[in-house]
């Protein structure tokens, strides 16, 4: 089959599992990002996350994170909610509101991955998305789904950067999408807006000081100058991508398994302080917040 039909078939069927865009990349060596992220371990913004040091060459080189890997196909999930928390109760990033997104993903891939085996048999593939040592938004933007923002964050032109990111490594070549140009402009909001400074020049993200990492990766207490600085955030932060103008364009996900229960979106402050560990295990059996746990939950809701 050629490259070309093969690879308008696997868009096609992307498309047919559920997913909201698909691109293809060649997997190859990162180059310059390689350099980039070695630089920014060494500089220690990625605080105590000590697994994103692990793995270099792996992390830089799909070839050697999946034998005869030739072919990254990227997929994007839109995990814009339809309705949100009030704005005066413990925030939670929206990413979190429904079922944890890791298994939702996979499932999509798996059966991406089995469509593409119905027409080329010889393919194999293994899948990712936040799970092994692999850049998603390099590859995401390598594969023509949008640039990566001052922010950090892949910017798809259409959904935004309110979006999962997935990979299947393939054994074979494939027609690959050409990186889109950035679009940020002059535009800082998420600078500007960012309570902790934490997103720096240079599209440099200082993770020892990102909500994000305070509030779900870091085991110790919140250090007290950023305590102040939290904004009603309990669990991942989403500011710098609310102000952001390209989601004004953001519409609404439709997956069932992203949807927030209705015992989560009409929590009020004082049942988020009051909660116990069996209303927590309840509320959130699948979701994403257990990656934090409820003590870390509890304790960072006291300190707001």
């Amino acid at each position: 089959m050629k490259k070309s039909t093969i690879s308008n078939y696997i868009k096609e069927k992307a498309l047919q599992v559920g997913f909201d865009a698909c691109g293809i990349a060649k997997a190859d060596f990162v180059g310059e990002d390689a350099e980039f992220l070695s630089h920014w371990l060494e500089k220690g913004h990625h605080g105590k996350m000590s697994y994103l040091a692990n793995h270099f060459e792996k992390r830089t080189n799909p070839q050697l994170l999946e034998e005869n890997a030739r072919s990254v196909i990227v997929v994007l999930l839109n995990y814009f909610p339809r309705t949100t928390q009030p704005s005066d109760v413990p925030q939670v990033a929206k990413y979190a509101y429904g079922n944890d997104y890791h298994l939702v993903i996979k499932n999509k891939l798996y059966e991406l991955l089995a469509l593409i085996k119905d027409e080329c048999p010889e393919v194999k593939g293994r899948t990712f998305t936040d799970s092994a040592p692999i850049l998603e938004r390099y590859w995401a933007k390598q594969a023509g789904l949008g640039w990566i923002g001052k922010n950090t964050n892949l910017i798809h032109p259409q959904f935004g950067s309110f979006c999962f990111i997935g990979e299947l490594l393939v054994n074979i070549e494939l027609d690959y999408d050409q990186p889109l140009q950035d679009h940020c402009g002059k535009c800082i909001k998420c600078i500007e807006h960012c309570p902790t400074h934490a997103i720096l020049p240079n599209k440099t993200l200082a993770a020892t000081d990102c909500i994000s990492y305070l509030t779900i990766e870091l085991k110790e207490d919140i250090p007290l100058p950023l305590v102040s600085k939290m904004n009603n955030r309990v669990f991942g932060c989403d500011i710098c991508q609310d102000v952001c103008p390209w989601n004004r364009k953001a519409k609404a996900h439709q997956i069932a398994d992203f949807i927030p229960k209705k015992d989560f979106l009409t929590l009020t402050s004082e049942e988020w302080k009051n909660m116990n560990e069996t209303q927590f295990k309840s509320i959130f059996a699948n979701s994403a917040l257990k990656r934090a746990g409820f003590e870390k939950i509890r304790k960072t809701i006291n300190n707001l």
